[in-house]
């Protein structure tokens, strides 16, 4: 029972992605997002849809992490990211001049919000063969950092490929 669980392991992708409609402030722009699609193979696995890809939602991931008691986090996906130059992590969100530092509960206003952004430097090397934090790019390091943080909740593995030995504890 629910008496018995010490542990919650949120399990996230280094970036944000979403099938079907609806608000995604950090969706990438439709050219870019195609190309990013295509180079992650992100679409269904029974239906093959195409989902939507975008910048990491640290707005969205904070809640997720706060409405589920998460006590870690299991970052999938880091390889993915391995070419690009620079990465962004959506930190809140802009409404007119307003900015918001919480998930609106409001769909609506969730549609027209703006992603506000910090952008890191990307670290353009793979990451595949990395065991060990430390086997990281100094880059790929603190963007995982940055998602702690900004989470509030300690990442406890990172997954930088699709085989299970990709896996680094931490």
């Amino acid at each position: 029972g629910p008496t018995r669980i010490d542990e919650v392991i949120g399990v996230i992708k280094a970036y944000t992605t979403r099938v079907g409609n609806g608000p995604f402030p950090t969706e990438f722009p439709k050219d870019w997002g195609n190309e990013f699609r295509q180079m992650a193979h992100e679409y269904g696995a029974t239906t093959g849809r195409p989902r939507r890809c975008g910048w990491f939602d640290a707005m969205i991931s904070r809640y997720a992490a706060r409405v589920n008691g998460m006590t870690s986090l299991a970052i999938s996906r880091m390889d993915t990211l391995d070419e690009l130059a620079s990465l962004q992590i959506c930190v809140g969100y802009k409404d007119g001049d307003r900015v918001l530092k919480h998930l609106p509960s409001d769909s609506h206003l969730l549609d027209r919000v703006e992603a506000v952004y910090e952008e890191m430097d990307g670290w353009q090397s793979p990451t595949s063969g990395a065991r060990t934090w430390d086997d990281l790019p100094g880059n790929a390091r603190a963007y995982i950092t940055r998602i702690s943080e900004f989470t509030g909740v300690p990442v406890g593995m990172v997954s930088v490929g699709s085989r299970r030995d990709e896996t680094i504890f931490l």
